[in-house]
């Protein structure tokens, strides 16, 4: 295969240029117009114009729902085709299914089903508790992209609160840390107060104060103050305040061994009247807080305070997201949307380029799990590859691939779309591999 006349889009430039693709992988990147013994010996040849070509987004971030119980909420199969669909060639997903992905045998399990039905590369992230130290020591990380840590109680109830426990996980852990970070003692006292004020239903716009900034910066806070004090690799999963960006260094990733990640959802939302307008659908854990909070997050994932952009993509039914601020689900399906919603945003906030979003989804979550041969348009790198185009359309619930059937940005127009992708050069998925993690290199 070859795409000429594209204007290629990595590692920090755009260009108009061509790719070369045999089997799996890219064998030739060139600017300007293709050689014509390119040309001639190619099979596919694809005229990219007018279109940009990057490579497949990486959502390091994601909640599949399949443990084993034949969840109704999707699948490995429903969710990788819904990632594909928006330009997502490789994702990682979180162990709170169930059963959790906390033992060796529950991890290989998931990597036989997707094995066998995922449309996008995959890795499982193990999941940590209060007892299973034995299980992540033992763990293969050149197969596994690293631990996740729930310092805060959320779906699926994985909450590790021994303080041994977690000391001891971030001493003897050489991989990377994925922690969501929030304090379960502020989170219980503020249901408390907020029940016996307003008993039942709590209002849903209150979800911010119940799952409140302070339970942010005290969670994130300790996380930090526990990876500096061990030299420990961590990674601090969907920021949703200004204040905790305090915590983390602007600039690039190489070098780096305390880095950040926000979500799509708290770049687009924030303050009561979005809780007003979309109610549940936008009620997610953390939570989203205030407008100010959004502004002070885009500026940092233009300073490199942010790392990286991942989805927390929850694919919940629409049944499961009624309630209120106590009794809806929390989480919202995102992983279609993630590429094209940013790549759309680079119209109209100043500052973010298009090369900076291919940056935070692409690049940097390939370098910071080190990820084999991915994220970036090179020679000898799998062909994961995205054929991006000019639209002007609004997002649908009838557009959602995932079995939940519904998204939050629904309305919200697109500049952007996904016209094109190719995984592993339009061959089957694969699973991802590791290289040797310690100091952030490029």
């Amino acid at each position: 295969m070859l795409i000429h006349n594209a204007e290629i889009i990595n590692e920090g430039r755009r260009f108009r240029g061509y790719v070369a693709v045999d089997g799996c992988f890219i064998t030739e990147v060139g600017e300007g117009d293709a050689p014509q013994t390119l040309l001639e010996v190619h099979g596919e040849i694809i005229d990219a114009s007018m279109k940009w070509l990057v490579p497949g987004a990486i959502d390091t971030h994601v909640h599949f729902r399949d443990g084993g119980d034949g969840s109704p909420k999707g699948d490995i199969a429903s969710e990788s085709r819904a990632a594909v669909a928006g330009g997502v060639t490789t994702f990682f997903d979180m162990p709170n299914t169930t059963p959790p992905t906390v033992t060796l045998e529950a991890w290989k399990r998931k990597m036989e089903k997707a094995a066998a039905k995922s449309a996008a590369n995959y890795a499982f992230f193990m999941g940590a508790t209060n007892g299973n130290l034995d299980q992540l020591l033992e763990a293969d990380y050149s197969r596994v992209p690293g631990v996740k840590l729930f310092m805060g109680s959320s779906t699926g109830n994985m909450l590790v609160d021994d303080s041994n426990a977690i000391r001891q996980l971030f001493e003897r852990l050489e991989c990377v840390i994925a922690v969501h970070a929030e304090s379960q003692p502020v989170i219980s006292g503020n249901v408390k107060k907020y029940r016996e004020k307003y008993g039942e239903p709590v209002p849903v716009g209150l979800h911010p104060e119940i799952r409140s900034r302070r339970a942010c910066v005290e969670s994130s806070g300790l996380a930090v103050g526990l990876a500096r004090a061990t030299g420990a690799r961590l990674h601090v999963l969907h920021i949703s305040t200004s204040d905790e960006l305090e915590l983390f260094a602007p600039g690039p990733l190489s070098g780096k061994r305390i880095t950040a990640e926000t979500c799509p959802h708290y770049l687009i939302f924030g303050g009561g009247s979005d809780y007003e307008r979309y109610g549940t659908r936008v009620k997610c854990n953390p939570a989203i807080k205030e407008r100010s909070d959004r502004e002070a997050l885009l500026k940092a994932v233009i300073d490199g305070r942010i790392d990286v952009i991942a989805t927390d993509h929850a694919p919940h039914l629409p049944a499961d997201k009624k309630g209120d601020a106590l009794t809806a689900a929390s989480g919202m399906p995102g992983v279609q949307f993630s590429l094209p919603l940013m790549l759309s945003m680079t119209d109209r906030e100043p500052g973010l380029t298009p090369e900076r979003v291919v940056e935070l989804m692409s690049h940097n979550p390939a370098t910071l799990y080190g990820i084999d041969r991915r994220g970036f348009i090179r020679r000898g790198y799998y062909a994961d590859l995205v054929l991006i185009a000019e639209t002007d359309r609004e997002i649908a619930d009838s557009d959602v691939v995932s079995t939940c059937g519904w998204t939050p940005y629904a309305g919200m127009e697109l500049m952007r779309r996904v016209d094109r992708v190719w995984v592993n050069g339009g061959n089957h998925a694969l699973a991802c591999r590791f290289r040797t993690r310690g100091e952030i290199k490029d």
